[in-house]
């Protein structure tokens, strides 16, 4: 199997026949609750694993930092959907989306906190016990931090990754939407992570609301994300980059045009 390679692009139902024409295109992601556990594959997804495009599962569903143990059904799902999709690896977030039965529909952020982090680490070796590929983790764009922090982002994220052995999906987006917001550096986060332990990364849109700066995914890359490119690859370049978008999607030139500034800031060849 080959892990994922160059610029990909987040597969969408909505956008299936603008991924199919990208010439170049080495690998896509496709969100893992959405894929069946049998039956047929979605058209776009048989095509692509035709052409020996990678395609990557992203779960959103696992609730890695629950307090709960994570739910053996939904790792199975993912498991199946990465054996169907002869996936190299899948990947999840850091974070919790249930609490005592109840959903809350979003990525919530956890504190970070030693208790945190213990969580974590069971809930990934519960999942690492039942998925037949290596995971990779996903820090989230957070508009607060919990008052009961222990930890730096840095050293929460490094402790994970060590005690686990997962892989690193770094969001870049993420990392530019956190420290707009913490008014931190950016690139000090940068500095002390273990860019050499990153999978693939992620690059998305955003837009100002209110003071704070949202991970939207509905809104063009802006410039200093693509900067922020820029500087990781200087840094440790990753395997691969892997543009989301997940609504209000532009003309096919539009995001074409993402595609190739996002191939130039990462200095990988264009798939468009």
């Amino acid at each position: 199997m080959t892990g994922p390679s160059g610029v990909g692009i987040g597969w969408r139902p909505e956008i299936t026949g603008f991924v199919a024409e990208l010439p170049g295109l080495r690998f896509v992601e496709v969100v893992a609750e959405g894929v069946p556990a049998s039956g047929p594959l979605p058209l776009g997804l048989a095509q692509l694993r035709e052409r020996a495009v990678t395609v990557v599962p992203h779960g959103v569903r696992l609730n890695l930092g629950g307090a709960e143990p994570v739910e053996s059904a939904r790792v199975a799902h993912l498991a199946t959907v990465a054996q169907r999709l002869d996936a190299p690896l899948v990947s999840e977030h850091i974070a919790f989306v249930r609490a005592g039965g109840l959903e809350a529909g979003h990525l919530l952020p956890l504190p970070r906190s030693r208790e945190a982090v213990d969580a974590v680490c069971a809930n990934v070796a519960r999942a690492q016990a039942e998925l037949p590929v290596p995971i990779a983790l996903e820090p989230i764009a957070a508009l607060l931090d919990w008052p009961d922090d222990e930890l730096d982002e840095a050293d929460f994220l490094t402790e994970i990754l060590d005690r686990t052995g997962a892989l690193l999906l770094l969001d870049v987006a993420n990392v530019h939407a956190n420290a707009r917001n913490r008014g931190a550096d950016p690139l000090a986060l940068l500095d002390r992570l273990p860019l050499e332990r990153i999978a693939y990364a992620h690059v998305a849109g955003g837009a100002e609301h209110g003071g704070f700066y949202h991970d939207t995914h509905t809104d063009p890359v802006p410039k200093a994300v693509l900067e922020l490119v820029g500087a990781l690859c200087a840094r440790r370049r990753p395997p691969a980059l892997l543009l989301e978008r997940d609504g209000h999607y532009p003309p096919a030139a539009e995001l074409r045009a993402e595609l190739d500034a996002l191939a130039a800031a990462a200095g990988f060849p264009a798939v468009t």
